[in-house]
């Protein structure tokens, strides 16, 4: 392609703006010559009048002297020139200052956010009133490409609805509603951790006068929020105040941020009552139901946010779901939030699960969720809906809904004993996922280690059952006849690592076999194991962030023990990055790690320092 540089040169005079659009992002990309294509760029946004093309000539100038050194010094002479112009367009200037910022980060001094902010707000549009506005309607946005409110999705009675939810969210998760968001997007990557100077710019987001500009905003927000730690109060509550009754279309999505941040949420916990209430009081009582489909999103959303923050106040509309099965789906996975209202829930949740049918061979997503739920909730009533599913479940032969209700069935303990004499035969079943789930269900209904442990040998035959190894682990110093083969998965995972390591080969779980195999040691043998314990914990913590919160949980039982593991401690507390930012729960994982690590550090600091020799 390069060597056909010169061929996009006159593509980005062509007559179709269209042609010329990918033709100017190819001068960045295809041009060789630096001197050349600075020269062609310069001339390109001179020649050009639509805004869309303008802008994109200073990216791609940015992009250019990011692949090209010779470009730097005259592509960051020319977007100085720009920025300072004050004949030039605000947006001209913006883009300018923001790609300045791209090509030399260093360069980011305590004036380029403010500066940013007031070209922001020379760009802002003038919004729209939202009088003579059918409720329910988005409000108006700068950009014409995204529809004012989601249409009504196309049903079918044999599509699921979380699937027919999923694909609408796949749908809206592609539209940009303001024309400077790629721009600010940008922009707060080249900020990167400059949190102080981020969170001032999307401050300004979120209260923009414009529309679309706030919308765009929340997503920026959450994605700060859920990768860097910090004191994010400021933005959780003005994520809160875009629950605006008018703009359900964006409230829906300021709800859906929300209930993403788990417990960080807390700061907007009444502004999201008072929509949810507000909706059930002015608008209908079964607003979870509504026919407008952004006003349905929305309190569904907030509901459900609501609930993560275990608020009783989104009952109402969880029971209008449950009740209706409007949406049930969605009301079953913030059920399990509110144990206190076990009484109501869960009789309307064992109905549901009462209409599954045990027959087929994927039950479908409600399944699982309704296990969990119930599991979460805590009622012991569950116990004969939970034992009258796995022995549907075991009579169809459909082995992992099985596995689903063992593990719910486990977690009631010695409440859900009635359930013995179906689990017990269990443990001799051909599929070894279904023998574990039934040895540890077996484990929590009686607490016999002599039932349980002789049924581990062959459990643990496959090195990587980390059930079967965590059950050992539960089982504590009972379980010592397995320590030898405990002993043996983790000392052959570490031959292999070293091996693999030697090689230069990749490293597939090995971290996280060394994580189980290493906490059931500690668990069932104590300081006996620490010197093999501790290194094998620290070694895969060091390898894999993602096991630190299996790896900070036992650290945090091994008392004095994990003093040599302090300077590792310190430094995860010390980072300014959450762990883990790929998941739905990385926020509530990386508040755990903060709280157990301060948790061991604290309790360190309030032993003696080991005696010469390495003893207390």
């Amino acid at each position: 392609m390069r060597e056909r540089g010169e061929a996009f040169v006159a593509y980005a005079c062509d007559a179709d703006s269209g042609v010329r659009r990918a033709a100017i992002k190819g001068l960045g990309l295809f041009l060789n010559d630096a001197e050349r294509a600075v020269a062609v760029l310069r001339d390109r946004l001179n020649a050009e009048s639509g805004i869309r093309e303008r802008l994109l000539v200073v990216e791609t100038m940015a992009d250019l002297a990011l692949r090209l050194p010779a470009a730097q010094i005259p592509a960051r002479e020319w977007f100085d020139a720009l920025a300072d112009s004050v004949t030039m367009a605000a947006d001209i200037r913006l883009a300018a200052l923001v790609h300045r910022a791209r090509c030399a980060p260093e360069a980011i001094d305590d004036r380029t956010v403010p500066t940013a902010i007031g070209l922001l707000r020379e760009i802002t549009p003038t919004p729209v009133p939202l009088e003579n506005k059918e409720e329910g309607r988005g409000a108006s946005r700068s950009c014409t490409c995204a529809p004012e409110s989601d249409p009504e999705p196309d049903t079918d009675a044999e599509v699921p609805g979380y699937i027919v939810a999923a694909f609408a969210d796949l749908e809206r998760n592609g539209r940009v509603h303001a024309p400077t968001t790629a721009l600010l997007t940008a922009f707060h990557e080249a900020l990167d951790a400059r949190l102080d100077d981020r969170t001032a710019l999307l401050a300004e987001q979120l209260c923009s006068l414009d529309p679309g500009t706030r919308y765009d905003a929340i997503d920026m927000a959450r994605h700060l929020i859920t990768a860097w730690r910090g004191d994010h109060t400021r933005l959780v509550r003005l994520i809160g105040d875009c629950l605006a009754p008018r703009d359900a279309y964006t409230a829906a999505a300021a709800a859906e941020a929300l209930g993403s941040l788990a417990a960080l949420a807390e700061p907007a916990r009444e502004a999201l009552a008072a929509y949810v209430t507000a909706h059930r009081t002015e608008h209908r009582p079964d607003a979870w139901a509504s026919p407008h489909p952004d006003v349905r999103r929305a309190h569904q959303m907030a509901v459900v946010a609501l609930a993560g923050l275990g608020d009783e106040r989104a009952l109402p509309s969880l029971l209008t779901a449950l009740d209706t099965g409007t949406d049930a789906w969605r009301a079953v996975n913030a059920a399990g939030h509110l144990p206190q209202a076990a009484a109501e829930l869960t009789p309307r949740l064992i109905r549901h699960l009462a209409d599954i049918d045990p027959s087929r061979e994927q039950p479908g997503f409600g399944f699982t969720a309704l296990t969990t739920a119930l599991s979460r909730l805590g009622d012991p009533a569950a116990v004969p809906a939970l034992t009258d599913a796995l022995r549907a479940a075991v009579r169809h032969e459909q082995w992992h809904t099985a596995q689903a209700v063992l593990k719910a069935l486990a977690s009631f303990g010695t409440r859900a004993a009635s359930a013995l004499d179906l689990v017990r035969p269990l443990t001799e079943a051909d599929n070894v996922t279904l023998r574990t789930a039934a040895a540890s269900a077996l484990w929590e209904l009686e607490h016999r280690p002599e039932t349980v442990v002789p049924l581990l040998n062959g459990l643990l035959e496959h090195h990587r059952n980390f059930d079967a190894i965590d059950l050992a682990g539960r089982i504590g110093p009972p379980a010592a006849p397995v320590l030898p083969r405990l002993r043996q998965i983790l000392a052959g995972q570490v031959e292999e690592n070293t091996r693999n390591e030697q090689n230069g080969s990749a490293v597939l779980n090995d971290s996280w076999t060394l994580v189980h195999a290493a906490a059931a040691l500690w668990d069932i043998g104590g300081d006996s194991e620490a010197d093999t314990v501790l290194p094998a914990l620290r070694d895969a913590w060091k390898d894999n962030d993602a096991t630190a919160p299996t790896v900070v949980a036992c650290l945090d039982r091994m008392g004095p023990a994990v003093r040599p593991a302090l300077p590792q401690i310190q430094a995860a507390l010390a980072q300014s990055h959450r762990y883990d930012q790929r998941w739905s729960g990385a926020i509530a994982s990386d508040l755990d790690i903060v709280h157990t690590c301060r948790t061991i550090l604290t309790r360190l600091h309030n032993l003696p320092e080991p005696a010469p020799g390495g003893e207390e």
